[in-house]
């Protein structure tokens, strides 16, 4: 008999190329704002929805940073304020997305930033709001989850129903040009997001089990492809369904350690947040592994679809292959993380209980130092 759960599957989707074509039809009349960052507008990944939106009133926000901070949130909903915009449109990472979310949700509510922070505390309306993901990794589009830098270095997260956005479009041609630094980056992200889902210590179920394999099977089948060709319309659009479904997974069954752990490398040291969580993933895995290790053998075979059932080594030896052919640099000390900092870093995680709750193994103080260490 399967215990008793709840499941909330998120916002209405459409996925194909070219799909932002038509995101004038999602919206309801009046002035839109347009939350996005300079980068991904300077590439013209902005163009197809503003020609979508040709003949309105649109408020482009592009300021967002990586890693933004609740004065970028701010400042965003003064400029949807003062346009009397009618709507929000998140196109970018999970940074602008995040921003969108907020930013819908504080023009629509007229709550405090500072009140909202944490679990279920945003309770008001939002405005309608439609996300666009332009790379295939955070699960933002799908998530009631938004991530902000307060003060200098401190993460904090606001969850709650009111987030989810009303569409999310995948749009694959808005990730053809992505580099492959960036496109591993986001991959390896999105994978992380449905190994923790699958193994969460809280709110684990049936659903959420099903989508966290079908995400990981699409990811690490369609990351190589990508690797070696960026224009793979077909491999991209499998890279963003992958990562939607696994946010949507960790929507209902969340993250934990490796997420956990990652925070504190984009805190205080600007590391982006998919290069993060690739950084602390194996020392992570391997350290949950006498807790979770049955569960990372059910994971093999969508990993690796020709090894036996319940392959727990086979597992270990997929996530190191994937690893070592993203490209990516696999040690703190590769990206200039000074050993010093790493005490730091580990009393930094511990103010991440929020995550740290769903990790299959208790972990503490302690326990992050020393996996720090061994990510050095």
């Amino acid at each position: 008999m399967t215990a008793a759960f709840s499941f909330s599957y998120g916002p209405r989707l459409r996925s194909v190329a070219g799909i932002c074509a038509q995101l004038a039809d999602l919206l309801p009349p009046g002035p839109v704002l347009l939350v996005t960052d300079a980068g991904v507008r300077r590439f013209g990944l902005c163009d197809g929805a503003l020609a979508a939106l040709k003949g309105r009133a649109v408020v482009v926000f592009d300021a967002v940073e990586a890693d933004p901070s609740a004065k970028t949130v701010l400042a965003a909903v003064e400029a949807g304020r003062a346009g009397g915009v009618a709507s929000v449109v998140g196109l970018g990472g999970g940074s602008p997305m995040d921003v969108a979310k907020l930013v819908a949700y504080l023009l629509g509510s007229g709550d405090d930033l500072a009140a909202i922070y944490g679990v279920d505390q945003a309770k008001g309306q939002r405005l309608p709001l439609v996300l666009i993901p332009t790379t295939a990794g955070t699960g933002s589009e799908a998530t009631p989850i938004a991530i902000v830098t307060v003060g200098e270095t401190e993460k904090k997260g606001v969850v709650a129903p009111a987030l989810y956005a009303d569409w999310a479009l995948l749009d694959a041609d808005l990730t053809l040009g992505l580099p492959p630094a960036a496109t591993a980056a986001t991959g390896i992200d999105a994978m992380v997001h449905a190994i923790e889902a699958y193994t969460s210590a809280r709110l684990k179920n049936p659903v959420s089990d099903a989508l966290a394999k079908e995400a990981l099977r699409l990811l690490s089948a369609n990351l190589p492809k990508v690797l070696a060709n960026g224009r793979d319309v077909a491999a991209r659009e499998a890279m963003l369904l992958g990562s939607h479904l696994a946010g949507v997974a960790f929507s209902n069954a969340p993250v934990a350690a490796v997420h956990a752990l990652a925070y504190p490398l984009g805190g205080h040291f600007h590391v982006p947040h998919g290069l993060s969580n690739a950084l602390m993933l194996r020392p992570v895995l391997r350290y949950n592994q006498p807790a979770a290790g049955a569960l990372y053998g059910e994971l093999a075979t969508c990993l690796d679809p020709t090894v036996p059932e319940s392959a727990e080594a086979a597992f270990f030896s997929a996530i190191d292959a994937l690893l070592t052919a993203s490209g990516l640099p696999l040690r703190l000390r590769d990206i200039d993380i000074p050993e010093s900092a790493l005490e730091l870093m580990a009393r930094e995680a511990m103010k991440q209980q929020r995550l740290l709750i769903n990790n299959p193994r208790l972990l503490e103080e302690a326990d992050a130092l020393a996996l720090y260490r061994q990510a050095w």
